[in-house]
């Protein structure tokens, strides 16, 4: 279980006196097992808090608790994955996927083994010795995630992980993602801008407003898993529409809400 207590955060101004609050008193509770998305509007804190719940930001208010474990920095049981792929050009694939294996101190037959299991499970077996010029974008951002599975994380932490990919590979990755995750159903904490991406991944969706970023509504998303089965029937049923309709009304408030650049 993740529990975030009164977290605030907010960075110093240029001038050194002014000072950017980026959370305001959030607090929230996510069970073990369940994929929950941040929703809002940019420059909410959505990533922020992710970073934080992570252990990359250390808040200037309050505290996260994992498994009743304050969170003071990184640790094994969370993986991040980023936007950016972020990957070694100079490293094939598969020793991409070991190199945070490397970092812990597993030997080399293990981390071998490990990364091609996990390029296994993102469909990526073929391309082991590719290196990242090789790749395409959504076969990079399965690297990608790939690094992120091989640590055996029982807490999966996106930063809008599709959001450099085209439309067509984009809702081809979440389809992706949908069967990894039924597989073995991690706690995941996803950071997206698409409404529609968030409502067909999730069981929870946290909407945040903006000024200082905090949480204006958590919504239960009541749809029928396995959803990657047939994505298309789910994307299109009244109940789905009903919900993404409902969201993107409230999203627009906060858009409007936000002050002018």
């Amino acid at each position: 279980m993740i529990e975030v207590s009164n977290v605030s955060h907010g960075y110093p101004g240029r001038d050194g006196t002014t000072f950017f609050r980026a959370l305001s008193d959030v607090n929230l509770t996510i069970e073990s097992g369940t994929f929950v998305s941040f929703l809002g509007p940019s420059g909410c804190g959505k990533t922020t808090l992710l970073r934080i719940i992570n252990g990359l930001v250390i808040p200037t208010g309050g505290e996260i608790r994992i498994d009743g474990k304050k969170v003071t920095g990184p640790a094994p049981d969370r993986a991040m994955v980023f936007q950016e792929f972020n990957l070694l050009p100079w490293r094939t694939t598969r020793a991409n996927v070991e190199f945070p294996l490397e970092c812990q101190g597993v030997p080399s037959a293990e981390r071998t083994k490990t990364a091609n299991r996990a390029l296994t499970q993102v469909g990526l077996d073929r391309f082991g010795d590719f290196f990242p010029h090789q790749l395409s974008g959504g076969m990079k951002q399965r690297v990608g995630l790939a690094r992120a599975l091989a640590v055996g994380p029982s807490y999966l932490f996106m930063d809008e992980p599709f959001g450099a990919l085209d439309p067509q590979i984009r809702e081809v990755m979440q389809v992706e993602l949908m069967k990894l995750w039924d597989n073995d159903r991690k706690t995941v904490v996803f950071v997206t801008h698409s409404v529609d991406e968030a409502v067909f991944l999730s069981d929870r969706i946290i909407m945040f407003g903006t000024s200082p970023g905090r949480i204006i509504a958590d919504l239960k998303i009541d749809l029928p898993r396995p959803r990657w089965q047939d994505d298309e029937a789910i994307k299109t049923s009244p109940q789905f529409v009903q919900y993404r309709n409902d969201i993107w009304k409230m999203l627009k408030q906060q858009l409007h809400q936000m002050p002018a650049a």
